[in-house]
């Protein structure tokens, strides 16, 4: 199997009550031929990712943009 990468930009960072921080990731559509390349093959979806760790959180800043490599952890088991 292979790895399949996707590039999201954050579009938003909220924090709830307790230290929570959520950043909302979209997938890029323009801005460079990279993101224009990347937009013709993952045209949708959405990244949702919350942590309370402060310096995880502080990566995450509206604008920036991730690299995001989707590889298999290894073959489903099913149970006996």
């Amino acid at each position: 199997m292979t790895t399949v990468r996707a590039k999201f930009k954050v579009q938003s960072v909220t924090e709830s009550e307790g230290g929570l921080k959520t950043a909302n990731l979209s997938p890029v559509i323009t801005g460079s031929p990279e993101n224009e390349k990347f937009f013709k093959w993952t045209p949708g979806g959405q990244i949702q990712l919350g942590t309370i760790n402060p310096e995880a959180a502080a990566q995450f800043v509206p604008g920036r943009q991730f690299y995001v490599d989707f590889t298999p952890a290894g073959e489903p088991t099913t149970p006996a």
